[in-house]
């Protein structure tokens, strides 16, 4: 594979692996990948969801792109039945998706959603710091973004998409069959055909130099970042899951990665298959460029952008409450390749894991503790994420 965005050894996320959240992880498997493995998980950008990619062309750029958008949230909100006119491609993409595969756990799906819940706000301040913030070190993965307007839509409108994406898909019973987050699991998919559709066909772009735009690697590296950096940040947040919860954990992240259109055989199971993966996406991925840089600072910003919370003195500290969990997550290196100011506020990150520590210890001695921990968590998810739609204008309501 000779496209121009591999390089290896990674000149910035190979540093990853030296600090001591990468360091950690390394110590949870038994063997590397070897280059050959690298090798063949570089194919995976030249491929991608070709199924979604045709419901594209007949959806929206047979029927036009009003109508489209009609039909596809008449068959979201009121199902099959009630959208007899929609193109054969959708129907097949949509009714083949609620066929659950044998292979999905009911109870693994559950435990995942609820400790996604129970770790509260700091499940969100893990993704937005974490998961989201350190994937804009890639130029590669977030190429799409410059050329689908990201910049020019600034950050409060993926920001607020991800954010209700995740609350909706970690919502008890939420991933059963036109339940709300595997709607929002099918819409997504869509909207990522689109993405590429559309970013295929501007000038300037190079599947040569890129790969496909939003392609079967780079989407395992997304999940990824939703389920083991996820948690990896959770456990550098004093967090302590069962095996059971871990597992649940990428059970359901699996299900929601195929429901997203990629292939379940290369979503990973356990945890040491997991940062085998990662290790693999990371060890080719150019160092972050002048157009990421802009995105990781529109992210930095975004707090300014939005009317939650209302001061702007209290806007101003939470751009420096998130810079030092930026540091605390990703590491000194990785902020300074991201131009990331440093902040006074890098104690606050150990203080908040030191207490959730002692958190987890009461939460383990006691079921009724736990539930109240996930439905505590919950709530303050909901209220949070709507407050934050609210004040930037985009999306609706999430499931409580």
């Amino acid at each position: 594979m000779s496209l121009t965005r591999i390089q290896y050894p990674s000149p910035g996320f190979s540093q990853h692996w030296k600090e001591p959240a990468g360091k950690n992880m390394l110590k949870k498997i038994s063997v590397l990948p070897t280059a050959a493995d690298i090798t063949n998980f570089n194919t995976l950008y030249m491929s991608c969801d070709t199924q979604a990619d045709q419901v594209v062309v007949d959806l929206f750029e047979g029927l036009g792109h009003k109508k489209g958008h009609a039909i596809l949230h008449a068959l979201l909100e009121h199902g099959p039945d009630a959208v007899p006119e929609m193109p054969d491609s959708l129907r097949t993409l949509y009714t083949g998706s609620l066929n659950v595969p044998a292979w999905v756990d009911e109870k693994l799906l559950q435990a995942g959603a609820a400790c996604c819940q129970r770790a509260g706000l700091f499940s969100l301040v893990t993704l937005r710091n974490y998961s989201l913030m350190g994937g804009y070190e890639s130029a590669a993965i977030n190429k799409p973004l410059i050329f689908t307007g990201a910049l020019k839509a600034g950050p409060a409108k993926r920001l607020s998409d991800t954010l209700a994406f995740w609350v909706d898909v970690t919502g008890t019973d939420a991933m059963k069959p036109a339940a709300v987050g595997f709607n929002a699991a099918i819409r997504v998919r869509i909207i990522h055909a689109m993405a590429r559709h559309y970013t295929r066909k501007s000038p300037g772009w190079s599947d040569e130099q890129w790969g496909i735009p939003v392609n079967h690697g780079d989407m395992v590296a997304t999940y990824l970042g939703f389920s083991l950096v996820f948690l990896e940040g959770l456990y550098m947040q004093g967090f302590r899951p069962s095996s059971q919860e871990v597992s649940g954990i990428f059970h359901l992240w699996k299900y929601i990665g195929y429901l997203l259109g990629i292939p379940h055989q290369l979503l990973p199971d356990t945890e040491e298959q997991a940062i085998q993966t990662l290790y693999k996406w990371t060890m080719t991925q150019p160092p972050a460029d002048a157009d990421t840089i802009a995105l990781a600072h529109a992210l930095m910003h975004a707090p300014l952008t939005a009317t939650f919370p209302e001061k702007n003195w209290q806007k101003k500290l939470l751009v420096r409450i998130y810079l030092g969990f930026n540091y605390y997550y990703l590491g000194r290196h990785a902020c300074r390749r991201m131009a990331l100011p440093s902040t006074c506020f890098k104690f606050l990150p150990y203080l908040s894991a030191c207490i959730n520590r002692m958190n987890e210890y009461r939460i383990g001695s006691s079921e009724k503790r736990r539930e109240r921990a996930i439905k505590k968590g919950r709530k303050a998810q909901v209220e949070v994420t709507d407050a934050f739609l609210k004040s930037t204008g985009f999306g609706k309501s999430v499931q409580k």
